[in-house]
C-alpha cells in the first residue's frame, strides 16, 4: 500500500524537473576543429562552410590548428576549391556573425607567426572557451 504513494511522489518529482517546453532547453553547440589549411582546400573549406551553416541555429566555436592557422593570418592568400566560397569570405562571415574563431598559439609559433598576425577578430585559443561557448550539448566536427 505504501508503494503507490511513493511511486506517485517519484513520478511527480521527476516530471517537475523536466522543462515545460523545448524552448527552455539551451541551444546545442558545435565545436568545429580544422587542422588542414591551404594544401588541402577541400577539408579546410568544408570545415568553414559547416561552421557558417551550423551557426544559423547552433552555438559554434571554430578551432584552427596545425596547417589551418595559415587561413586566419593577415597575409593569407584566399583559398578556393570547386563550388565552395573562398576562405576569406567564409571567415569574414563567421566573424560578422560573432562566431568565435580561435587559432592554436603553439601552431602559430611553428608557422612563424604571432598573435598579432591574426586577422582582426580571430582569437588565440584558450581552453576555457572550449567548455563555455554553449550551455547545451557539444557536437564535434573534425576537418
Amino acid at each position: 500500500m505504501k508503494l503507490i504513494p511513493m511511486l506517485l511522489l517519484f513520478a511527480a518529482s521527476y516530471l517537475s524537473a523536466l522543462p515545460a517546453s523545448s524552448q527552455e532547453l539551451p541551444r546545442d553547440g558545435v565545436f568545429i576543429h580544422i587542422s588542414h589549411g591551404p594544401t588541402d582546400a577541400h577539408r579546410a573549406l568544408m570545415g568553414l562552410t559547416m561552421a557558417t551553416r551550423m551557426a544559423a541555429d547552433k552555438d559554434v566555436l571554430v578551432y584552427l590548428d596545425i596547417d589551418a592557422v595559415h587561413l586566419v593570418v593577415k597575409d593569407a592568400t584566399p583559398v578556393t576549391h570547386g563550388a565552395f566560397k573562398s576562405s576569406d569570405l567564409l571567415i569574414r562571415q563567421l566573424l560578422e556573425a560573432k562566431i568565435t574563431v580561435m587559432a592554436c598559439p603553439t601552431c602559430l609559433t611553428v608557422a612563424g607567426k604571432t598573435p598579432s598576425d591574426l586577422i582582426e577578430g580571430v582569437q588565440v585559443a584558450n581552453k576555457e572557451a572550449f567548455f563555455s561557448f554553449t550551455a547545451g550539448r557539444i557536437l564535434t566536427l573534425d576537418y
